[in-house]
């Protein structure tokens, strides 16, 4: 079982971001399965929403999305070659967003809404706590590319999310891995929240708060935990 008061952030990456928060958030017995009404529905709002946002802006001038492509580049990443989660869904949305599975559909409308980054893993394939590092470019990470899993690992200096085993997510939020996905049997599911800025740990929270909504509206006895790691709190550096 995952525990959440093991969860860190390391102090290079805090060095890197100062103003970095994260929720995790753990939701057992939520509803998995394949795409749906009610998540097309909230899908399609986020659509509506974000080609409001982008009528007269480019993705790249809304302040979320400037500021991490400021945290990517504090660690080497230039656009070119990779942008944050959140950035790649607004720039889907005007073709429309994909639909995956219900869990995902739904945390993805909530990544637009807020203009978060926001990933979801298969609690059962996680291994320890969930931690946010900067890679030594040794670690495990499997990726699936054109439908068949390959190894993927991370450069070197890279912020990545881990577990005990590997990198579950790539620069930040920028690319999940295959072990621990979310599919359409997922039934306990660890989310992330990424936020940056002056007011990231609220953000994230609100983001949070509706995200466990969504999770008990289709599973009234889904049981979820969170935990804020955010730049006003001790515990977000490793433990000694």
């Amino acid at each position: 079982m995952t525990d959440l008061q093991q969860a860190w952030i390391g102090q290079e990456v805090r060095a890197l971001r100062p103003d970095y928060a994260a929720l995790i958030i753990t939701a057992h017995g939520a509803v998995g399965g394949p795409s749906d009404e009610a998540s097309d529905a909230a899908l399609r709002a986020a659509e509506d929403f974000a080609r409001g946002l982008l009528a007269d802006t480019e993705p790249a001038a809304i302040p979320q999305v400037a500021l991490w492509r400021e945290a990517f580049s504090a660690f080497g990443v230039r656009p070119r070659s990779a942008v944050s989660s959140l950035e790649s869904l607004l720039r889907r949305a005007a073709d429309g967003l994909p639909r995956i599975d219900r869990l995902t559909d739904h945390y993805n409308a909530i990544s637009v809404r807020h203009l978060l980054p926001l990933g979801g893993e298969d609690l059962q394939a996680y291994a320890g706590a969930p931690r946010l590092v900067v890679a030594d470019g040794t670690e495990i990470f499997d990726a699936v590319e054109a439908g068949v899993v390959v190894a993927a690992n991370p450069k070197a200096g890279e912020v990545v999310w881990r577990d005990d085993i590997g990198v579950t997510c790539r620069r930040w939020n920028w690319r999940q891995g295959a072990r621990t996905r979310i599919s359409p049997a997922t039934r306990d599911a660890l989310f992330i929240i990424d936020g940056l800025g002056p007011s990231a740990a609220g953000a994230v929270s609100a983001a949070g708060e509706d995200l466990a909504t969504v999770l008990r509206r289709h599973a009234p006895a889904c049981e979820t935990a969170s935990r804020l790691l955010g730049p006003d709190r001790i515990e977000a550096a490793a433990p000694a």
